[in-house]
C-alpha cells in the first residue's frame, strides 16, 4: 500500500459537498493509494509525517472545463490587429481551421502534447477539449482521436462555425453535422457542444444539433452569448446543458433562469481580456445564486492561455469575486461543470490531485498575479511536477 503523510500545511482549501469553503490552518492529511484517507489538523494526526510542507498552502488541482487544444499554427497576427483596433469576430476561426486541416496527425499530436504539459505547469490536473477546428468528418474525427488520447473529457464541436465549403448551403453543413459527424463522433467524444451566437449558429440551428446529440446520449454544453445578447442561455437550459459557457451578455431573465436551473455558467475572462471586451459581472451571477465556474478558454483566436492562476486574478480584479470564490470556481465548480466529483476538491475517498503553494495562503494567487506560485503538482497522490520552490 503507499501511503503519503503530509503535514506542515498553513492553509487547506476545502470544499464540503454543499459547496461551502473552509480554510483549515495546520493542516494535514494522509493519501493512501492515490486517494485521501484523512484530513485534519496536523497535530491529531494519525500516523508520522512523511513530508513537511514547512507552512505552505495546499488547494486542489485545477479543474479546466472548457479548452480548444487540437489545432495548428496561431493567431497572433489577427491578435495585433484586434490590438490596433480591429473588432472580434468569431469568423476569423476558419484560418485555423485551413492550418489544423493542413496538419497531419503527428503535428497535432506533438502540439496537443505540449499544450497538455503547459496545462500541468500551471497546475490544470483535470481538463476537457474539444474539435472544432476541423469542420468536416476526416479532420473533426482525428481531432477527437488525438484529443481521447490525453483526457476522458472530450467534446465534439463540429458546429463551431459553418466552414467556408458550405456559405451558401448552411442547412447542408447543419445536415452533415447531425447525420454524419455526431454518430460517427460518439466513439471518442462524450461531451457535444454548439457556438450559438453572432457569427456562429441561428438558435433554430442549434437546437436541432442538441436535439439530435440528445438522441446520441451525448452529455450537452453550449457557447452562448458571447458576443451580444441572445436566446442561447434559454435554449441551453431548456436543451438540458450542464454548462454554458462565455455568458459575457446576459439579461436579469438569463440571470434568473440559470439561477432557477443549477445550470453552470463558465466564465471565461481571458477571452475578454484578449478582445478588450467588458468582462462579465460574476458578482451579480454569485449574489443571484447562480452557480459559477471559471476555465481558461484556452484556444488560438481569442484566449491563448493555459494560466488558471491569470483566470482567477481577472475574477477577482475585474468580475468581483473573493479570492475563494474564484479559487472554488477553477477547481470545484469546474468539475460540477464536467458532472466529476471525484477531482476539484480535497476530500475523503476524492482523488489525490493537489497542489503545493509557494505561499501560505490561496489569496496569493490574485494577489501576486503574473507570478509563478506552483511549487509543486500532485496527481492520484503522486509528484507529477517538482519546480524546485
Amino acid at each position: 500500500m503507499s501511503q503519503h503523510v503530509v503535514g506542515g500545511i498553513s492553509e487547506l482549501f476545502l470544499v464540503n459537498e454543499s459547496g461551502d469553503i473552509d480554510l483549515l490552518t495546520d493542516a494535514a492529511f494522509i493519501v493512501e493509494n492515490g486517494i485521501f484517507t484523512w484530513i485534519g489538523k496536523e497535530v491529531e494526526l494519525p500516523a508520522e509525517k512523511t513530508k513537511d510542507l514547512q507552512q505552505k498552502a495546499v488547494i486542489p488541482g485545477f479543474v479546466d472545463s472548457h479548452t480548444h487544444l487540437i489545432f495548428a499554427s496561431d493567431r497572433v497576427q489577427e491578435f495585433e490587429a484586434r490590438m490596433a483596433g480591429t473588432r472580434y469576430e468569431a469568423g476569423g476561426i476558419m484560418s485555423t481551421v485551413t492550418a489544423t486541416r493542413a496538419a497531419s496527425d503527428e503535428e497535432l499530436l506533438a502540439a496537443y502534447q505540449k499544450r497538455v504539459a503547459e496545462l500541468l505547469r500551471n497546475g490544470i490536473t483535470t481538463f476537457e477539449t474539444k474539435s472544432g477546428y476541423g469542420l468536416n468528418i476526416q479532420d473533426e474525427l482525428r481531432s477527437l482521436k488525438i484529443a481521447a488520447t490525453l483526457t476522458d473529457e472530450v467534446t465534439v464541436l463540429a458546429a463551431h462555425v459553418v466552414p467556408s465549403e458550405y456559405k451558401e448551403n448552411r442547412s447542408e453543413y447543419v445536415r452533415l453535422v447531425i447525420e454524419e459527424i455526431l454518430p460517427k463522433a460518439r466513439e471518442y467524444a462524450r461531451w457535444v457542444d454548439v457556438f450559438c451566437d453572432e457569427g456562429a449558429f441561428t438558435i433554430e440551428e442549434t437546437r436541432d444539433i442538441l436535439e439530435a446529440a440528445t438522441h446520441l446520449g451525448y452529455k450537452k454544453r453550449l457557447h452562448a452569448n458571447q458576443l451580444k445578447a441572445g436566446e442561447g442561455v434559454k435554449l441551453g437550459i431548456e436543451m438540458g446543458c450542464i454548462s454554458i459557457d462565455h455568458c459575457s451578455h446576459l439579461s436579469d431573465d438569463d440571470i434568473s433562469l440559470l439561477t432557477d436551473s443549477g445550470v453552470i455558467a463558465t466564465l471565461l475572462p481571458i477571452a475578454e481580456f484578449s478582445t478588450r471586451s467588458a468582462f462579465p459581472n460574476a458578482r451579480q451571477l454569485i449574489d443571484s445564486g447562480v452557480n459559477v465556474a471559471l476555465s481558461t478558454d484556452c484556444n488560438p483566436g481569442s484566449s491563448y492561455s493555459t494560466s488558471m492562476s491569470l483566470v482567477i486574478a481577472f475574477a477577482v480584479r475585474e468580475m468581483g469575486m473573493t479570492p475563494r470564490e474564484a479559487l472554488k470556481a477553477a477547481t470545484f465548480m469546474g468539475a460540477r461543470a464536467l458532472q466529476r466529483s471525484d477531482v476539484g476538491v480535497i476530500g475523503i475517498g476524492k482523488r489525490a490531485d493537489f497542489l503545493v503553494l509557494d505561499a501560505p495562503s490561496h489569496a496569493h494567487i490574485p494577489y501576486r498575479p503574473g507570478v509563478d506560485l506552483i511549487a509543486e503538482v500532485f496527481k492520484a497522490g503522486q509528484l507529477v511536477l517538482d519546480k524546485g520552490m
